[in-house]
């Protein structure tokens, strides 16, 4: 199980990585909302093609939980990407992909406010090391351009990003008993609906863009891989091994992202990218095997898999 758990989260990892590439390659062919809107609503007509009847089957358990589910959209969907997506316009690469570090590290947090979730020393070393791959990779070999950073506009939006998403995780604990199909279905619903306002209040200041080609391609991307695969495959890792140790992959998201550039983009692969991928991984590898004896899944598992 515990192999699985980590198959799934280095792949939705990796699909969120592409999103930030994404996010960074949709400015000037989809505004923010746009791009938020769109995805969840492609995500949703997707879902439903596959899930109507199961959706009827779990359909008693979903209207005792609808505020729950629609709440995973709001905030760990429309939330993070709006945010997401607006951030890029504002500030650099480099201060997004060291502020999405700081999301393992909120989880650990809160988890320990509020539930008292043991944290070994191992696991905090191995947090240490993830943290150090990626700034590495974000400052592009030489830390100490980050002593440069200054925050704007952008940055704040960031922080708004990566609260949300960590709330996210942490409510996971609370997920319903329902097909990992619903658990989808319902939260990228809820997405949709509360990315319309958003939308309408870019459309009122003039700055909604239509996607062109280019707008479109990224747009069906965000929709099928970071929207509904990561979904998906991080939802049934936090299921197998909590929030907490699930929470620590986050951080190979900055190092997918960096080594999508350089697919994608055409950036040069140099040697601090392969040095922080293996920090990266190391650091996953020594929290897992340091964690507390008495750690366990934070999340109900689902009756169907």
């Amino acid at each position: 199980m515990q192999a699985t758990a980590y198959f799934c989260l280095v792949i939705a990892t990796l699909c969120w990585g592409g999103n930030s590439v994404a996010g960074k390659l949709a400015v000037g062919h989809i505004s923010p909302m746009m791009l938020t809107f769109l995805r969840w609503f492609i995500a949703v007509a997707l879902i439903a093609l596959i899930s109507v009847p199961q959706l009827r089957r779990d359909w008693p358990v979903v209207r005792k939980n609808l505020p729950l589910l629609f709440f995973y959209g709001v905030i760990g969907y429309t939330l993070f990407n709006a945010m997401l997506y607006s951030a890029v316009q504002y500030t650099t690469a480099i201060n997004v992909a060291i502020e999405q570090a700081g999301i393992p590290m909120l989880i650990f947090l809160l988890n320990f406010m509020f539930f008292r979730t043991g944290i070994s020393l191992a696991q905090c070393l191995g947090f240490g090391m993830t943290l150090i791959g990626v700034a590495l990779t974000a400052a592009h070999g030489d830390l100490a351009t980050l002593l440069q950073l200054s925050l704007n506009r952008g940055d704040g939006l960031m922080l708004i990003a990566i609260a949300a998403y960590s709330v996210y995780t942490i409510f996971l604990r609370w997920k319903p008993p329902v097909d990992w199909r619903t658990l989808m279905a319902f939260p990228a619903l809820g997405a949709m609906l509360t990315s319309v306002p958003l939308l309408l209040w870019e459309a009122g200041r003039g700055a909604a863009l239509w996607p062109d080609q280019a707008g479109w391609v990224i747009t069906f991307y965000t929709a099928t891989f970071p929207s509904l695969l990561a979904q998906i495959l991080y939802i049934k890792g936090v299921e197998a091994i909590g929030a907490n140790r699930a929470g620590l992959f986050i951080n190979l998201v900055p190092v997918f992202g960096t080594l999508l550039s350089v697919a994608l983009i055409g950036e040069r692969l140099q040697s601090f990218h392969m040095i922080a991928l293996a920090l990266t991984l190391g650091g996953i590898a020594i929290a897992e095997k340091g964690r507390p004896k008495a750690s366990a899944p934070t999340v109900p598992a689902s009756p169907v898999d």
